[in-house]
């Protein structure tokens, strides 16, 4: 919860973001857990209203709605039974009605867009099963986290060493914000003459070809 989506999307190697519309819809965006997933029928609500019952407290639910943005699979009384069940947090690829409600609520909901026709109850899905969110690949147990900036998923097996590396970069910023606050040039600092001089030197990327075999 101490580090933010930036630094958890640098630390995996400047990947994990989800698509920038994935955007928080409630008052509070701070949100980190493990993921449960639920892939759902186009426009159905069906398995949301499932997940919601089945997913543990702590934990994220991960909406895979296929991206649609017309057909609202979400609203203010599942984020008030989500809040008060204990849920970390909310993200729907797709998107969500209730805006006012929603935007009042201390439970982070991420969605891709805000419409006021919502979707029928008719067709199965599947939960705790890999999907994509985002654009993203997102397993069960993956970690979750969220900000103001968005949502970056870290894979189940990479959460420690990412969390030792974000740690890292963070008291790396923190010195760099330092050293600019006492008047130092930030070109200089990330040594970016350097690396433009590198970069002259080494010319087009064709060029870097070794000729070995």
């Amino acid at each position: 919860m101490a580090l933010s989506t930036g630094l958890v999307s640098d630390a995996l190697g400047k990947t994990g973001a989800m698509d920038h519309e994935i955007k928080c819809r409630s008052a509070r965006a701070s949100m980190a857990g493990p993921a449960y997933t639920v892939r759902v029928h186009s426009a159905d609500i069906l398995m949301v209203g499932k997940a919601l019952s089945e997913c543990p407290e702590g934990h994220v639910l991960v909406v895979d709605g296929r991206g649609e943005r017309n057909t609202a699979l979400w609203g203010g009384i599942t984020t008030q039974a989500a809040r008060l069940k204990g849920l970390a947090g909310v993200v729907i690829d797709g998107a969500v009605r209730d805006s006012e409600e929603i935007s009042k609520d201390q439970l982070p909901v991420f969605a891709r867009s805000v419409v006021p026709s919502a979707g029928g109850a008719e067709y199965a899905g599947e939960t705790q099963v890999p999907v994509q969110c985002g654009r993203v690949p997102v397993r069960p147990a993956d970690w979750v986290v969220g900000d103001l900036d968005g949502v970056a998923v870290v894979p189940g097996e990479r959460v420690g060493e990412t969390l030792r590396a974000a740690e890292a970069l963070q008291k790396v910023e923190a010195r760099i914000t330092a050293a600019v606050e006492r008047g130092g040039d930030l070109a200089e600092l990330l040594h970016y003459d350097e690396i433009l001089d590198r970069k002259r030197h080494t010319g087009l990327p064709q060029l870097r070809f070794s000729g070995k075999r």
